[in-house]
């Protein structure tokens, strides 16, 4: 048997080829996963953007030079097993590669998941190296994969952000400036800044996107890029940049002369990012989703915050989901030239906010 993969340049983004490769045979303790469907967002372009700075090359590496697979999070169904404690047919969810299967090798084996143990992911951070067993997941439904895999990890990201903010005590600012407004990671942030008394949420787009953004209920008001001038240059705000303009970023930290801190969460506009240096006010500082995790897991233990993670959960994505007014709609493509053009169109930012890409290397049935 054989497998498909999208293997994307590492210094050009842009530049992708499908390769076909025959299946090896699995060793002892490992298991074969058909990567049934995955979710492809602003945040994966984002994991290439960053890819070496942030080692995302390495969870899935290529074997080819200057080539990589950038991760996904997704759904599959163990087709092959050579561990005894995962059963062929079990359904799991994780990080994978833009792959049509995937090998693991389960390590410290949970009723709820597992952890991949191999080896040239051992250094890699552990958030990233776990998979939920869907049958004992608390997150999990049957009838929602699609917008678990397009929302998920993106509004635990959210959730953390908001959490470090109120940590903080909002560097002592009562309005949250949110770049790329649109960006469903920024919109689950402001689904929960929304529910701290006393902040204004102010959601920064382009002029296309502002309707949609209103549309969302969450924000205070939103504000074209084109005019910042709207909001008062000594407002007491924070800085959370979804989008990695630099020109933006530049104009926000000269405009606010009250700006208490600057965050950077991803890269929408690949094209663009940098530029973080010589900025006037606070130093832009990279929000890394892990590290919050670990601090609140130490603090509260991983069975309170995974209570309160699925509470945040369960009330967003009844949002999200409310047949009146969806704020997402899954979009399917099927097939290794559909996933190679659905990546062309999410780097090119030719989505549309209220469309979410699934896909699959696999014909659809």
């Amino acid at each position: 048997m054989s497998t498909t993969d999208l293997l994307i340049r590492k210094d050009a983004l842009g530049t992708t080829r499908l390769r076909n490769s025959s299946d090896a045979p699995l060793a002892d303790g490992q298991v074969r996963v058909r990567i049934d469907t995955f979710a492809l967002t602003s945040n994966n372009i984002t994991y290439g953007a960053f890819g070496d700075a942030m080692s995302y090359w390495q969870f899935f590496p290529s074997g080819e030079e200057g080539w990589g697979r950038i991760p996904v999070w997704g759904f599959g169904s163990v087709a092959q097993s050579m561990q005894p404690g995962v059963a062929v047919g079990e359904r799991v969810y994780g990080y994978f590669p833009m792959a049509g299967q995937v090998v693991l090798q389960p390590d410290r084996l949970r009723p709820d998941g597992f952890t991949d143990a191999a080896p040239h992911r051992s250094e890699l951070h552990a958030v990233y190296n776990r998979y939920m067993r869907c049958g004992a997941d608390p997150l999990y439904t049957a009838d929602t994969e699609d917008i678990q895999a397009l929302l998920r990890p993106l509004f635990i990201t959210s959730w953390l952000i908001d959490d470090f903010l109120a940590d903080n005590d909002f560097f002592g600012a009562d309005t949250v400036l949110l770049s790329s407004a649109s960006s469903k990671t920024a919109y689950g942030t402001a689904f929960q800044l929304a529910q701290r008394p006393g902040i204004e949420v102010i959601g920064l787009t382009s002029p296309g996107n502002k309707l949609f953004c209103e549309s969302l209920g969450c924000y205070s008001r939103v504000v074209g890029y084109d005019e910042l001038e709207l909001i008062p240059a000594d407002a007491s705000c924070v800085y959370v940049d979804f989008a990695g303009n630099a020109a933006l970023r530049l104009a926000v930290h000269t405009r606010f002369v009250n700006l208490r801190f600057s965050s950077s969460i991803g890269g929408t506009h690949v094209e663009h990012l940098g530029g973080a240096k010589n900025l006037p006010g606070p130093r832009a500082t990279l929000f890394f989703a892990p590290a919050q995790i670990k601090k609140r897991t130490d603090e509260w233990g991983a069975a309170v915050m995974g209570e309160k993670l699925l509470t945040a959960w369960k009330s967003f994505t009844a949002q999200v989901t409310d047949p009146a007014a969806p704020w997402l709609v899954p979009d399917q493509h099927h097939g290794p030239e559909a996933v190679q053009a659905a990546y062309a169109e999410v780097l090119g930012g030719r989505s549309h906010p209220r469309m979410g890409h699934m896909l699959s290397f696999h014909k659809a049935l």
